[in-house]
């Protein structure tokens, strides 16, 4: 008589004993592939392997992503004779959560080839991976389906359906359905919310949110998340405020609740520029992740706390927690504002050690540090060992030559942008022209400014008729320069009148300067930059009593000459030493 070893470690047994009735607790207390080889060993010489229920439960395990192997549950797969709808269903749904879901609609397409008709499962699970790479022509297809077999009504696939619209970007489609929906629950609530606050339209999340509250829907964490990222999107304080209260009457303790909650809450008083509410919130929480440190770190690196940023960072290390991509983002952000280049070159050598060189995000943050410590070779390099370039790393290498006295290598580099193929945006545009104002290259940055709206659809800002009318002010073309500003649809900014006295302080224009001059001070009688400028224009022509008038509106409005400042590197930190 044959006795079989079972993998669980129970006693032998004859070949008899095993039913599909013993086998299922088997396979369903499997903690690993090996222990489910070994049954599928057993399942073989029972003959079971053919019994369509446990078969589908050796497939369910096998396609589960967290701890089957999918490869062997499609090796398993392909040689079942009439698979059912539920190892179809099995299959869909460990491919829809694999770094290819294109395999699962793959897998459905073969399934409705094959004869066979989703249900219930079937949809979401293929609509979860249109959602996934955001395929809304696939998921219309799907949609079609789902309306004529009748399981439109169904909430769980009508909330991925509402998913999958939001996640291609067609929240007007999203909307729709929602509306139409009879059965919705908190899940569907939170599906809009959540498609609302990826698509950036955070104020509409809120209002949804406000309207499931008057319906008496009641949130879950999930939905307090999702609503704590709109606030922080928008800014919104007060809101934010409310949620957190809100919580609490719902009886949950975010700082105990869970990490990720918690986290939400820092990072929406963070971003809404209540710094000390959000570090003594982190201070409390028990549990501490990376999201949590970089939010705290990232918040104080956003507003500019470089000292906070470093010394937090210190606390990080010596909690044990390692950097990742985020929080190098933030240290090299702070090295930049604050010029902390031992440090950042620190941050630079840990990033070669740990195999970071070739992220692009990280090279364009380095490159911005050594941007602005004036090193353009360095950025360069790091610029020049990218194989794949996008057009942020495009251009800070175009702005770190520009700001640089390279106003020529950069329109160069903008032309090699162009020749490869990469589009650039409204912040390279103020690169190049900014360039073209450095290096004179007056015709080039018009052609430039022309081809921005004619060339890619870019809308001029006010940043790019800055740069212009600083490109014609710094080539002597005043009247063209003034002509620019009165026509720009904006109401023009001190800086950019300013640009225009400066052309007149290079080039001796004293009756424009006066004109120019005046009206700036109409707009900001406390700037005492304009005073003093106006004041070395006027000695410049030798109009003395124009230099003791500027002196004395200065004394009457207690205006005093702005002195500079350096900042000189000690350790991490940064001691300021003003000139005097």
């Amino acid at each position: 008589m044959t006795t079989l070893l079972l993998p669980d470690g129970s006693k032998p047994q004859t070949k008899s004993m095993i039913t599909k009735h013993t086998i299922l607790p088997l396979i369903e207390g499997c903690r690993s592939m090996r222990q489910l080889k070994q049954l599928q060993g057993v399942m073989v010489v029972t003959a079971l392997i053919g019994d369509v229920v446990p078969l589908s439960r050796l497939i369910d395990f096998c396609a589960d992503a967290g701890t089957g192997d999918l490869s062997y549950a499609r090796s398993i797969f392909l040689q079942v004779d009439r698979p059912t709808t539920y190892i179809w269903n099995s299959m869909i749904r460990g491919l829809s959560g694999t770094d290819q879901p294109e395999d699962a609609l793959s897998m459905y397409r073969d399934m409705l080839c094959s004869g066979f008709s989703p249900d219930n499962f079937t949809y979401p699970f293929a609509l979860k991976a249109c959602a996934r790479i955001s395929d809304r022509r696939s998921g219309r297809c799907i949609h079609s389906r789902v309306t004529k077999t009748g399981y439109e009504a169904d909430v769980y696939v009508s909330s991925n359906l509402i998913h999958m619209y939001a996640s291609s970007g067609d929240m007007d489609s999203a909307r729709c359905l929602f509306e139409k929906a009879t059965n919705r629950n908190v899940v569907s609530w939170t599906t809009m919310i959540a498609g609302y606050v990826n698509n950036d339209r955070a104020t509409e999340a809120i209002g949804m949110f406000r309207v499931m509250e008057l319906e008496g829907v009641v949130p879950n964490e999930i939905t307090m998340v999702h609503v704590l990222v709109a606030c922080a999107q928008s800014r919104d304080l007060e809101t934010g405020r409310w949620v957190h209260r809100r919580l609490h009457r719902l009886g949950i303790d975010p700082m105990r609740s869970n990490v990720v909650l918690a986290s939400a809450l820092l990072d929406m008083y963070a971003r809404c520029g209540s710094l000390k509410t959000a570090r003594e919130m982190f201070e409390k929480m028990p549990h501490r992740n990376e999201v949590s440190w970089n939010t705290m770190i990232g918040a104080y690196n956003q507003y500019g706390r470089s000292n906070e940023v470093f010394e937090l960072f210190k606390e990080m290390c010596t909690a044990g927690m390692r950097p990742d991509k985020v929080t190098l983002l933030s240290l090299l952000g702070a090295c930049a504002d604050k010029g902390a280049m031992i440090f950042g070159q620190g941050i630079h050598a840990y990033v070669e050690k740990t195999g970071g060189g070739k992220d692009v995000a990280i090279c364009t943050s380095l490159m911005d540090m050594y941007a602005k410590a004036g090193d353009t070779q360095s950025a360069s390099q790091i610029f020049g060992s990218l194989k794949e370039r996008d057009v942020l790393a495009w251009t800070s290498m175009i702005i770190c030559l520009a700001m640089h006295g390279h106003g020529k290598e950069a329109v160069d580099l903008f032309g090699k942008m162009q020749r490869e193929g990469v589009a650039p945006d409204h912040i390279t545009f103020i690169g190049v022209l900014t360039a073209c104002s450095h290096a004179g290259m007056v015709d080039e940055g018009y052609k430039y400014f022309e081809s921005m709206r004619s060339d890619y659809g870019i809308r001029p800002m006010m940043e790019h008729y800055g740069c212009v009318v600083d490109l014609l002010s710094r080539a002597g073309r005043l009247e063209e320069a003034e002509k620019l500003v009165k026509l720009m649809p904006y109401q023009p900014s001190v800086t950019i009148w300013g640009s225009i006295l400066c052309g007149c302080e290079i080039h001796g224009n004293v009756d424009m300067a006066e004109r120019i001059g005046n009206r700036i001070l109409e707009f900001n009688p406390q700037g005492s930059g304009i005073y003093v400028l106006l004041s070395n224009i006027r000695a410049g022509a030798g109009r003395w009593e124009g230099v003791e008038k500027a002196r004395r509106l200065m004394w009457q409005n207690r205006l005093k000459k702005t002195h500079g400042s350096s900042s000189v590197e000690v350790n991490i930190s940064c001691l300021e030493i003003n000139r005097q």
